[in-house]
């Protein structure tokens, strides 16, 4: 499908998860909103006060009092008033409590016809103003619901306008969506994650947020502990993501793929299945590298991926996307298992970051066969081995890494000068301390094999040496 296509597609989904979901009745933003709906604010004393103007007065009183065909009129007739009241109301009253409501009713505005978005648009470059400022004021407002019912209204003026957001202001607003998600105890996440779900449909906003590390932040709030509902929305964020296929070496990085096979081991919401499948399928369709395509199958064949299809396939599900997708991944994955070599699962494992005791570690003949093969790339997978005996507090990581550091060694002829220089026999070292009983034997053995080899390699040069220096005889 070509790219317009596809952003055209990805604009014009819903931006609700659908009628009667439980984000919409459990949102504490939503609830609150209905609550502040229902205040009254006496704009009589704010004009009397001379807050607001007669112009604004008159229009804000006749607003609130129309609805349906009324209000549509009253848009269309009075468009550049709207804009100057709502954008005058913001600037000039302080109390959290109406301005609250301001954001409440602009919001609901908005929602009810999106096309609106062209009223702020229009009058910010009639006037030649910034339509971002007044907004991206108020995320610095100490409210948290001003600030996130003001973070929806700038999603919607990003994603429903004809002009895009740009430069810093963008920056600036992905960045404290990116801050919020990761504020711990924020009652308001779900809305964070809503206005992300919405930017991310739009190409250029997901590259902009993929360039500040945004994949990393939300495998990382994927990997701990939260509700489904979040589940979902974070990883219909990475769906759309895969839409763009320089992002999915992205998400390769950052294990992107383990972390969303054990959701889907763990997953009892189907919305939550059928999302997690759909990114997994995009990962296989999208890329056009070949190597990269394979490198994911593999990932998701050790993630265990294969077998949670099988279960799945037992199931009746309603929705004919999640069989499709089931048939799709279990032919690709089954296929992949067919040309795989104990190599090719080797390396995806190691950058899965997740060792275990599988087959290929202990087999003499892959590291007999396979040893140069560390090297390749710069060393990329012995750094990366290195790295996780540097970072890894799981055990039975620790264990088999320094297992493989060894074997290494053992089978490579540089193989000690290189651990040496990429930090390696430091790390080793230091796991003989290590409280697990099992990490302290794995790393003793390593070291024994690092000081083995030196030996070996001594004694080589001494008896090569020693032929040399023999005189010559003739029989």
């Amino acid at each position: 499908m070509p790219d317009s296509k596809i952003n055209s597609m990805l604009m014009k989904l819903p931006d609700e998860t659908g009628k009667g979901d439980v984000m919409a009745a459990t949102s504490v933003l939503q609830q609150r909103a209905n609550e502040i709906r229902n205040n009254s604010i006496n704009w009589q004393s704010y004009l009397q006060s001379q807050m607001i103007g007669d112009d604004d007065y008159r229009f804000i009183t006749e607003f609130l009092s129309s609805d349906g065909g009324k209000r549509d009129s009253l848009l269309q007739d009075q468009r550049t008033q709207c804009a100057k009241t709502f954008l005058s109301l913001l600037e000039h009253i302080s109390k959290d409590q109406t301005v609250q409501y301001i954001l409440t009713i602009m919001d609901d505005m908005l929602q009810e016809d999106m096309n609106r978005v062209e009223i702020i648009r229009e009058y910010a470059k009639k006037k030649r103003e910034n339509v971002w400022s007044p907004f991206l004021n108020l995320l610095n407002r100490p409210d948290s619901f001003i600030q996130n019912m003001t973070s929806r209204i700038i999603a919607k003026l990003a994603c429903w306008s004809r002009d895009p957001m740009e430069g810093s202001d963008l920056t600036f607003y992905l960045t404290w969506l990116k801050d919020q998600l990761q504020t711990p105890g924020n009652e308001y996440v779900q809305t964070t994650a809503r206005c992300l779900q919405m930017m991310l449909r739009d190409e250029k906003y997901r590259l902009v947020f993929a360039g500040m590390e945004g994949v990393s932040v939300l495998a990382n709030i994927l990997s701990g502990r939260i509700n489904f509902q979040i589940q979902y929305q974070l990883s219909f964020c990475l769906w759309v993501m895969t839409f763009s296929p320089q992002l999915v070496e992205q998400m390769n990085k950052h294990k992107i793929i383990p972390i969303l096979g054990d959701i889907l081991n763990d997953s009892v919401k189907d919305k939550v299945t059928r999302i997690i499948l759909a990114v997994f399928r995009n990962m296989i369709e999208k890329p056009e590298d070949a190597a990269m395509v394979k490198e994911n199958c593999v990932a998701m064949v050790q993630a265990k991926v294969l077998k949670q299809l099988s279960i799945l396939q037992q199931h009746k599900f309603d929705d004919e996307d999640i069989m499709a997708d089931i048939e799709f991944l279990t032919e690709k994955l089954q296929a992949s298992i067919q040309d795989l070599s104990s190599f090719d699962e080797y390396s995806t494992e190691i950058k899965s970051g997740r060792l275990e005791w599988s087959p290929v570690h202990k087999s003499e003949r892959f590291w007999r066969e396979n040893a140069a093969r560390l090297t390749e790339k710069n060393y990329e997978l012995l750094k990366m081995l290195v790295h996780l005996l540097e970072t890894s507090r799981d055990t039975l990581v620790l264990a088999v890494a320094s297992y493989d550091i060894g074997e290494f060694v053992r089978h490579y002829p540089r193989g000690k000068s290189i651990i040496e220089q990429l930090g390696g026999k430091q790390m080793v070292m230091q796991l003989l301390a290590h409280e697990d009983p099992n990490v302290r034997y794995e790393a003793l053995l390593a070291v024994q094999k690092l000081m083995v080899h030196n030996w070996f390699v001594k004694i080589k040069k001494a008896i090569i040496l020693k032929s040399i220096e023999k005189p010559f005889k003739l029989s």
